[in-house]
């Protein structure tokens, strides 16, 4: 079992588009959907579900692809982890490769992009970014 569960989302997303599946299925957490619900929004993959029941939930995510073989995410960097936090204010919030990726946080409000917490004004403690 992973330790860290965002670790474990990102790179097992962005190791199946690299590999070309079509979907990937990962251990359940509430914290898992959440992201995946913000990365589908984005449009980084194309939609997540939740399959089973208590104790063997999965989360089951679809991958998403410009044109036949190339995935939508490209990258991914985790910066906040479990043994260094990193958190920033609203006004410290940089954008991902000038606008073409994101910044996901964890803030007063939810899971959320670095746009919209820019947007609502708020900080938090940044996740990690896609492209």
């Amino acid at each position: 079992m992973s330790r860290d569960p965002i670790s474990e989302l990102i790179i097992g997303v962005k190791n199946a588009g690299e590999a070309g599946k079509f979907s990937v299925k990962l251990p359940y957490s509430d914290l898992k959907m959440s992201i995946a619900e913000v990365l589908k929004k984005e449009g980084y993959i194309k939609n997540v579900s939740k399959i089973g029941k208590i104790p063997k939930r999965v989360l089951e995510v679809e991958l998403a692809y410009r044109g036949r073989d190339l995935p939508k995410i490209k990258g991914v960097v985790r910066v906040s982890k479990l043994s260094k936090r990193i958190y920033q204010g609203a006004k410290n919030i940089k954008p991902v490769k000038n606008g073409y990726g994101l910044s996901i946080l964890t803030t007063s409000n939810g899971i959320m992009t670095d746009k919209e917490a820019r947007k609502a004004k708020i900080g938090g403690e940044v996740l990690f970014k896609i492209w």
